[in-house]
């Protein structure tokens, strides 16, 4: 075990905030490894009853429609799912009462049974995560994916703790809410993508923000290794006075220890000190600049896990986007569909407008965020982008850009938003779903909304939609 704990809780009380998809892996990594375990959830809908007789059928306590504080008070241990923000009334109470609590993914650490590596940032973290269990599956490495990454991508940390025997390295994506309750995580190698203004929807300042994601450091040592952007100032301020050995990734210079972009090709120079070529950027199958980010940052991570540089350039010559990551999804009249349904914040949305070519049709809109609309109107004028705004947002997009940039407001829906792009598309242009928004006014999930966008979009290039 990582942390030195035992093995097994013996009838630990283990009490579980959160009956979703990281509540319920917690509960029966819980179970499994002999506590008693108590899940609660405010929801009391028909899913959360659900999910509530499944975990009864395994042996766990379940209140749905409350948090019982009498009975999460006196556990050993309280998991915090990451949905819960910080002022929720249970965790003002339970702090009240002097009780901590964890995050799932830091209950999960303490029965992982090998090497760790984190990955978090802003934007990019699951591309990041994603590329870098490719790299190091090509070199024949059994990895371990999860964390942030959903359902589509990979399950949640306490999924992976139950794996026996244990891979040769787990990989994990952690946000910053998943970073806010940490307290032993220690990673071997830590990775920070990028830092920008985000969910400032629960967060009452970038500060509060950036301080959880400065979790990752939390337990740093002169054996922790760290993977950090060069070309990004907030994440070389936030680890500037951490230990361990820093290696970096840039796309804008090549006097770095890791991994660079040299002319046209990725360029890795980690472990033996000696230029490395990787692949041309005509052979990584990823959109955008800042996958070549992403890219050059698994190549430093993977490389640190001990994949050969063959391995990592076979690895990045087969690489393929992830769903609703700057990913064509369509192409017909000359016009060029892509989904970044992921995007949910201005600067995701700001890295994908200046990563395309050609004139761009821009979909902007979803559930309002509090950021700042303003510093995409640069961005949007060098790529001669017209946008369409949408949703909850739609107003306030249309308010914050209108002086510079030709927007149009959409106020009947996604659908006509995305029609109202195809008729004003011409040959040579780009339609760009890359909202800047979350997607909670209109859909489930980004991912609904970006299977939506793709469908409409095929419509479109074929000639069938109506």
């Amino acid at each position: 075990m990582r942390n030195g704990d035992a093995g097994t809780l013996d009838g630990e009380r283990i009490a579980i905030l959160g009956i979703a998809a990281s509540g319920r892996a917690a509960a029966r990594l819980a179970l499994e490894r002999g506590g008693r375990v108590h899940v609660s959830d405010m929801r009391s809908d028909a899913a959360a009853h659900a999910r509530g007789d499944e975990l009864r059928a395994l042996g766990v306590e379940v209140d749905v429609g409350n948090h019982p504080l009498e009975r999460i008070s006196v556990a050993e241990t309280v998991v915090v799912s990451p949905g819960i923000p910080a002022d929720a009334p249970v965790l003002k109470e339970l702090a009240r009462r002097g009780v901590g609590w964890i995050s799932e993914p830091e209950f999960a650490f303490r029965f992982f049974n090998g090497p760790l590596i984190v990955v978090t940032g802003t934007n990019g973290k699951t591309t990041t995560s994603a590329l870098l269990a490719h790299l190091l599956e090509t070199d024949g490495q059994e990895i371990a994916l999860g964390g942030n990454t959903g359902p589509a991508f990979g399950p949640a940390a306490s999924e992976l703790a139950l794996r026996d025997p244990g891979p040769a390295w787990y990989v994990v994506e952690l946000s910053s809410f998943q970073l806010a309750a940490v307290d032993r995580l220690d990673p071997d190698v830590g990775v920070v993508t990028n830092l920008a203004p985000d969910h400032l929807d629960r967060y009452g300042s970038v500060e509060d923000y950036y301080a959880d994601k400065a979790n990752l450091f939390r337990n740093a040592t002169a054996h922790s290794r760290w993977v950090l952007n060069r070309d990004d100032a907030a994440v070389l301020d936030l680890a500037a006075d951490v230990r361990g050995a820093r290696y970096h990734f840039s796309t804008e210079t090549t006097d770095v220890r890791g991994a660079y972009l040299e002319g046209d090709h990725l360029t890795l120079e980690v472990v033996t000190g000696e230029k490395e070529p990787l692949i041309p950027l005509a052979r990584f199958g990823l959109l955008g600049a800042h996958n070549v980010e992403n890219a050059l940052a698994a190549a430093v991570a993977a490389s640190l896990a001990g994949a050969s540089t063959t391995a990592i350039r076979r690895g990045l010559a087969t690489a393929r986007p992830l769903s609703h990551r700057t990913d064509q999804v369509a192409e017909g009249r000359g016009v060029r569909w892509i989904n970044d349904s992921k995007a949910t914040n201005i600067s995701a949305a700001r890295r994908a407008i200046t990563s395309l070519q050609g004139p761009l049709i821009v979909l902007l809109g979803g559930k309002d965020k509090g950021e700042d609309f303003t510093l995409l109107a640069s961005p949007l004028v060098e790529a001669d982008a017209r946008v369409f705004a949408y949703g909850e947002a739609g107003p306030r997009i249309q308010r914050s850009l209108a002086r510079r940039v030709k927007v149009e407001l959409i106020q009947s829906g996604f659908d006509e938003a995305v029609e109202a792009s195809a008729r004003v598309a011409r040959t040579g242009d780009v339609v760009l779903l890359s909202p800047a928004c979350s997607s909670f006014d209109m859909f489930e999930s980004y991912e609904e909304r970006g299977k939506r966008f793709t469908e409409l979009a095929r419509a479109q290039a074929s000639g069938e939609a109506r």
